[in-house]
């Protein structure tokens, strides 16, 4: 009786451990599924990797949009080719991503791939450069920087620094590099020259697009320098093309620096990324730089977090940006009714 007793209290035993371990690795699985499903797919659609600018803002995305955040990011390099992103941008919708983060080439011709990503679904995350579609709810909002302001800032340094040194504006005459044309940047900060041009009479001797790129800003300086004897200053729409233009102008036999009533070639930029920008902001061979912050990534999961929740974010996210410069005279500029700060690098 006792044994029966005994086998009884062993089976029950038994039993009751089984059903503590199936129970434990539902648990387990559970978990585990749960944690799977938390995970957010997003697609990352980059236009390329032309300026030392745009690779920081590709590493700050894939900083902020990693595996221990919580995402599982799908990264396509669109090469500087619209089709490239339009191909990508469709792989994502039938992979059925959460999110589609896109950093356009140039502003149009995105209405119809914007629409598949609405109908399926699946929100749009603008970055960067805007797009320009009929229809603005075929993204939920877009991130980056004010680039007609950063335009009229350094307009506004110009004329700051050309009326300190007695220099009429008749005398201004201006080389300009622009950036990728029909992009966003491109765009803002030629009007922010061209509206200030206008207002104060300064003379645009050329326009040329140098694609935001070392080799063409070289090319097309070149270019300007066999054109015109009478340049001096030269207004670059990013680092990498002011740093190709200096090449030029010193291959040239001329001087790079803000004396430009005795002689020198002034450069100014935009970015701020470009470590060799930065020291020849130091050296006085670029003479003001206007910011633009590239690290984009923690305001993109920001952002993905507020529609994860239900909210709904402000259509247009600026961020904030200051003007670098390596001419201690100018310590601030006026732009309507607001007054920024420059910082004096040394």
């Amino acid at each position: 009786m006792k044994k029966t007793v005994h086998l009884t209290a062993i089976l029950l035993l038994l039993a009751t451990f089984l059903v503590a371990c199936r129970s434990s690795t539902v648990s387990e699985t559970s978990t585990s599924a749960e944690s799977e499903k938390k995970m957010i797919t997003v697609g990352f659609s980059q236009l390329g990797a032309e300026s030392d600018w745009r690779s920081t803002n590709t590493d700050s995305m894939l900083e902020a949009l990693s595996k221990e955040n919580g995402y599982t990011l799908i990264y396509k390099n669109g090469q500087q080719k619209q089709a490239n992103q339009v191909t990508a941008l469709r792989m994502f919708i039938q992979q059925d991503v959460d999110y589609i983060v896109l950093a356009p080439e140039t502003e149009t011709g995105w209405d119809f791939v914007l629409k598949e990503a609405k109908d399926a679904g699946i929100p749009v995350i603008i970055v960067d450069r805007r797009v320009d579609v009929e229809d603005r709810s075929l993204y939920s909002c877009w991130v980056g920087s004010d680039f007609e302001l950063e335009g009229t800032k350094m307009a506004a340094w110009i004329h700051e620094y050309t009326q300190f040194k007695g220099i009429a504006d008749e005398d201004v005459h201006i080389a300009h590099i622009q950036g990728t044309l029909g992009s966003t940047a491109q765009l803002g900060r030629t009007r922010g020259l061209q509206n200030a041009a206008r207002e104060y009479g300064w003379n645009i001797l050329a326009q040329e697009s140098g694609d935001f790129t070392e080799v063409r800003g070289k090319e097309v300086m070149s270019s300007f320098l066999r054109q015109y004897d009478n340049i001096n200053i030269v207004y670059c729409e990013n680092d990498n093309e002011a740093i190709g233009a200096i090449s030029a102008i010193e291959a040239f036999g001329k001087k790079v620096g803000p004396d430009i009533e005795n002689g020198e070639i002034m450069v100014v930029s935009f970015d701020g990324i470009n470590q060799d920008a930065m020291q020849y902001l130091r050296e006085g061979k670029i003479s003001c730089i206007a910011e633009c912050n590239p690290l984009h990534g923690p305001r993109v999961q920001a952002l993905i977090e507020m529609l994860e929740k239900g909210e709904e974010p402000e259509k247009y996210n600026y961020v904030a940006e200051t003007l670098f410069s390596s001419v201690s005279e100018i310590k601030s500029i006026t732009v309507g009714d607001k007054t920024y700060d420059v910082d004096i690098v040394k």
